[in-house]
């Protein structure tokens, strides 16, 4: 599904008086249980709902508008669709204003949000929304300081992408269990006549990396008392990188300097001449350019055959906007939002859901592979200073392509922790 999670650059900085608007003392929709019939208790309402091109799988915004507009007679959800380029500044206003009710938003932006006091604080209300059920590392994207600001709906993650004629070609079969196996089979597509790269690479995939660290149980960056640290020069950091390494050192024209999207992965990958790809489901090539029947998926093995590498879950959280006047509509609205059924909507049109009792309902190769990957995923350190580190120039990146061309690992390590320490303890 081809979608970009933009950052919420300056959130903090944007939204104004949110964080001493709160939602006390504001009233409610004056929804009560204890009214005559409260099936009718959101008559006359209307509750406006934002969710983002390409997010909401196909049937599930009917089916969830159905669901609700039947179980509350009266009652109305306005789904309004919004583009992912520029939506920042547009969020902060809708917030700062009340002029939206429910609002997806990208599983790297909510601590931002939440910092400013722009969405509402929905700790009491977890157990009821179906939170006892969601996968932890899905929902830590949903956290500030121990508060639930927001619910997880969605998470994906980058698998194996192989062609299928390239692999006949090298005589491989199986698809492998373990990086050695891997690595080995890396070497029989090198040795393949027509395959110009086994793996195409670039040096800038910093998700990649990220998934690595992950896997070995280390942090890009981590608190230390109340000030953040880099986590480049841990033993897990450099572990990684050592793997990462050794999967680069396939990719003959993977750049060193640039990221998987200079040029786009995708098209190296449709010219049918390279064996493999990292990538997420939206970063196939087209129809026409190379079939999907022509390429398999498998998650990125890990040391041993018992677990497969680290990856980066990004994704989407749905919040309840702290200015909202229906916020008990609000509420409501996510618990059916959220049910399994429509949370099996999800998972049916290939994303991972967010409870892992619902994966068994994944359609498709990509979406199967990477839910086995999905288990042993994380995220971005979760603080609202974290779009300043994926700011240009990316210290991640800068750090890989300078540790790949053969600078000192530690002193390298050292260069960037300090960036990253940097951007993420500056103050707002």
């Amino acid at each position: 599904m081809k979608r970009q999670l933009i950052a919420a650059v300056g959130v903090a900085a944007m939204v104004v008086g949110l964080a001493a608007c709160g939602s006390d003392g504001k009233k409610s929709d004056g929804g009560s249980s204890s009214s005559s019939n409260a099936a009718d208790k959101y008559k006359g309402k209307t509750l406006k709902v934002w969710t983002m091109t390409g997010s909401a799988p196909k049937g599930w915004t009917d089916a969830v508008k159905s669901e609700f507009e039947t179980t509350y007679p009266g009652s109305k959800v306005d789904f309004q669709t919004q583009e992912w380029t520029d939506i920042g500044p547009k969020v902060t206003a809708a917030l700062s204003e009340g002029s939206v009710d429910v609002l997806e938003i990208g599983n790297t932006q909510t601590a931002g949000y939440a910092s400013t006091g722009g969405l509402l604080d929905i700790t009491k209300d977890k157990s009821a929304l179906g939170g006892d059920g969601w996968a932890a590392n899905q929902n830590e994207a949903a956290l500030l300081d121990g508060k639930q600001y927001a619910a997880p709906w969605w998470v994906s993650n980058r698998v194996v992408a192989y062609n299928k004629d390239l692999w006949k070609a090298a005589n491989l079969t199986d698809a492998p269990k373990t990086l050695d196996e891997f690595y080995a089979d890396l070497d029989k597509l090198k040795a393949t006549q027509g395959v110009a790269d086994p793996i195409y690479l670039p040096g800038q995939e910093w998700y990649t990396y990220f998934g690595l660290l992950t896997g070995e149980g280390g942090k890009i960056a981590k608190k230390d008392g109340d000030k953040w640290v880099g986590g480049l020069s841990s033993p897990e950091a450099q572990k990684a990188f050592e793997t990462y390494k050794k999967l680069q050192s396939y990719s003959a024209t993977g750049p060193k300097d640039k990221d998987e999207a200079t040029p786009q992965q995708k098209d190296v990958f449709a010219k049918g001449n390279v064996g493999t790809m990292i990538a997420l489901g939206w970063e196939l090539p087209d129809e026409k350019d190379l079939p999907k029947d022509k390429i398999g998926f498998f998650p990125l093995p890990g040391k041993t055959a018992d677990k497969p590498s680290g990856v980066f879950l990004g994704g989407s959280n749905l919040a309840i906007a702290a200015q909202s006047k229906n916020t008990d509509m609000a509420k409501d609205f996510l618990k059916i939002a959220l049910n399994d059924k429509n949370e099996g909507l999800v998972a049916a049109a290939g994303n991972i859901p967010n409870k892992a009792a619902l994966n068994s309902q994944l359609t498709g190769d990509f979406a199967k592979a990477a839910q086995t990957a999905a288990a042993v995923g994380g995220i971005t350190p979760n603080t609202p200073n974290w779009a300043s580190v994926e700011n240009k120039p990316n210290p991640i990146k800068d750090f890989l392509t300078a540790a790949l061309q053969g600078g000192d690992y530690a002193a390298t390590a050292k260069k960037y922790d300090d960036e990253i320490a940097k951007r993420l303890n500056e103050k707002n």
